[in-house]
């Protein structure tokens, strides 16, 4: 039996860093970014620089950047959980939540990457291309954007400065 598709990202739970439940309820009237990581990504210093430069600009505003470490692509995030905290936290000083490694893509993808994949398809279909794979989720819980791997998070400031304007 298939499993059933949340109608809504506040109806998920994932795991944080510790293993411990974290319902994404608790991030309900906020805009988020929603990212999935890796460490060891020609893509990762710059991802993380600017993600810091917006989560420090618009978290007292309404704005939550979270972090989904992913393995599944030329398996750049092999790390255990506190070898990713490390690297995201002490050399990329990031502040945003990053969560428990997940999958993104097949047939153990995470329900909330099945969620975000069936509201916003890529280009080239629903599955996640590459890591910084990043979707902007409007207060409300609905997904407005997907922006590809090579989209700077400062180029995405317009779109999340436009969702927490809106009520």
């Amino acid at each position: 039996m298939a499993e059933e598709m949340p109608n809504s990202i506040y109806d998920i739970t994932v795991k944080d860093m510790s293993g411990n439940d974290v319902s994404l309820s608790t991030y309900s009237g906020k805009v988020l970014l929603i990212v999935n990581v890796a460490s060891k990504c020609g893509l990762t210093h710059s991802n993380y620089k600017e993600m810091n430069v917006l989560y420090e600009k618009y978290k007292d505003k309404g704005f939550e950047i979270l972090a989904f470490p992913c393995n599944q692509f030329a398996g750049q995030e092999p790390g255990s959980n506190e070898e990713i905290k490390e690297v995201a936290c002490t050399m990329f000083k990031a502040e945003f939540p990053i969560f428990d490694k997940i999958e993104v893509n097949g047939k153990n993808s995470a329900p909330l990457y099945k969620l975000l994949k069936s509201q916003k398809g890529g280009i080239f279909g629903d599955g996640i291309k590459w890591n910084f794979t990043k979707f902007l989720v409007a207060k409300d819980g609905k997904v407005m954007e997907r922006y590809a791997p090579t989209t700077s998070p400062l180029k995405i400031e317009k779109d999340i400065q436009k969702h927490l304007e809106a009520q």
